[in-house]
């Protein structure tokens, strides 16, 4: 059936996109992701078959800024410990061992301002938070105003200023590790990491070290690198970590309007019409 495939929805990273199977699709005009990241995609190789490629930043980007301030607050309140707690057959604690850290007026670094990013700040200032946040492009005035937004040229004075920093960038051979030893070292040691963005951007290691020697306070990660992580890999036997399997998008609503997102893309193409969430390659 291969001359009849027109359109590819992907489907949490299927099918995989190689250049076999790019030869075996010669009708082949677009391919849709179920989500924002493209870097399971050689987009230049896609582009070189002349196909085009969208994603769903529409569909999104709520469920995964909602995803983030939860992974916030449940750090910041300790809710996987105090549960484990409070299930436990003794229930014996010492409330000086279960205090969490104050999130109205803390300072949130947002690092990556994009669709997710501007809703994590919009977010966080229903909570009373002071926002910085570093972006390739600095935003408009009026939208640094609107959420009450610092812009920090330098991630280094983002990374010494926040108590939690949010991490919502794409990966890219420039994020790849973004958040090393030396990055961790700048932070506080009362603060907090977020990864809601790729696995990969964060160095694994050099953060079980940072946690394990309390260079930081804490870390919340919806991504790893791999998904799941080894059975025995030192970030799941922490305490002062959350991790969650890629929760993102994963909403009942949110699912629903990616597919519908992704369809009027294929539709788009397969009409001739511009794409309305077209991904070129860099």
């Amino acid at each position: 059936v291969g001359k009849k495939v027109q359109a590819i929805y992907l489907w949490w990273h299927k099918p995989v996109i190689d250049k076999e199977l790019l030869q075996s699709l010669p009708n082949l005009k677009v391919i849709a992701n179920s989500g924002v990241g493209m870097d399971h995609l050689d987009l230049k190789l896609i582009a070189s078959f002349g196909v085009k490629m969208a994603n769903a930043p529409r569909a999104v980007s709520s469920a995964t800024a909602d995803t983030g301030m939860a992974l916030l607050l449940a750090s910041a309140r300790r809710l996987v410990e105090v549960h484990n707690i409070s299930i436990s057959p003794s229930m014996e604690y010492c409330e000086a061992d279960i205090l969490g850290v104050k999130v109205t007026g803390a300072t949130l670094g947002i690092i990556g301002m994009g669709s997710i990013g501007y809703k994590i700040a919009l977010r966080a200032k229903a909570f009373e938070m002071n926002i910085l946040y570093h972006n390739r492009t600095r935003r408009k005035m009026q939208e640094e105003q609107a959420v009450g937004a610092t812009y920090c040229k330098k991630i280094d004075s983002l990374l010494q200023q926040a108590d939690f920093v949010m991490l919502v960038v794409s990966l890219t051979p420039q994020t790849h590790k973004l958040i090393g030893k030396r990055e961790l070292e700048l932070m506080k040691p009362t603060a907090t990491l977020i990864n809601i963005s790729r696995g990969a951007v964060v160095d694994q290691e050099a953060l079980a070290a940072a946690l394990q020697t309390g260079v930081i306070r804490a870390a919340a990660l919806d991504v790893t690198s791999p998904e799941p992580l080894p059975r025995e890999h030192p970030l799941l036997k922490l305490k002062n970590v959350i991790i969650t399997p890629h929760l993102g998008i994963k909403t009942d609503k949110a699912t629903y309007m990616i597919t519908e997102e992704a369809v009027e893309n294929i539709l788009a193409a397969l009409n001739g019409l511009p794409l309305p969430s077209e991904v070129l390659p860099s």
